[in-house]
Parts: C-alpha cells; structure tokens; sequence
C-alpha cells in the first residue's frame, strides 16, 4: 500500500465508513502470479496477472519516445495498469455479492 493509499485508508476510517468496500489488501490478495514481456524490438510492455481463480488480466505500457524506455518503469507502469482491471472487476464482484444479499437470491 502506498502513502496516498494508506492516507485515504485512514481517513475512510476515521469518518467511520466501515460498509463493504473493496482495499489495496483485497486487491493484492487476488493476484496469484504475475509476469511481464516486453516485444523484441520495441518498448511495449506487458504485465499478465494471474489471479487466484485462475483468471488472467493484462496491463501494457510504452512510451511515446523510445529513448524514454525503461525497462523496470515499463513493468511498473503495466503492472499499475493490470491491476486497475482487478478493481473493476472486483468492484463488479462485490456490488452483485450486495445485491444478491440485499435480494436475497443467496
């Protein structure tokens, strides 16, 4: 969890907004493995998520100017961006999990 995480974390907390939500915990908790490729010749990073079902998301980075690639940037920048998919989805995950309790279709 980053600063700015762990700041909105706290202050979540402190306004006592403790309902069902998603955290930078649960998140990283799905993810099983991960591993990164970049294309021979180019600067196009890719970051596959495996996650803990056996799902797979994938993140890519690439800078507009070659000489601006870096290697372990790009892997950052893929990684942050694969992850963003996990939110989403287990946004999705948790919203239907209320919505089937809040109807009770469990």
């Amino acid at each position: 969890m980053n600063d700015e995480q762990e700041k909105l974390e706290q202050e979540l907390q402190d306004k006592g907004l403790s309902a069902p939500r998603l955290n930078p915990q649960a998140i990283s908790d799905t993810i099983l493995a991960e591993q990164f490729y970049v294309f021979p010749g180019t600067v196009m990073t890719v970051c596959c998520l495996t996650l803990q079902n056996g799902f797979n998301v994938v993140g890519t980075s690439a800078p507009a100017s070659p000489e601006n690639f870096d290697a372990e940037i790009g892997k950052t920048i893929a990684r942050n961006n694969a992850v963003e998919q996990i939110w989403q989805l287990e946004g999705y995950l948790l919203k239907e999990r209320l919505s089937a309790k809040l109807y009770g279709k469990i």
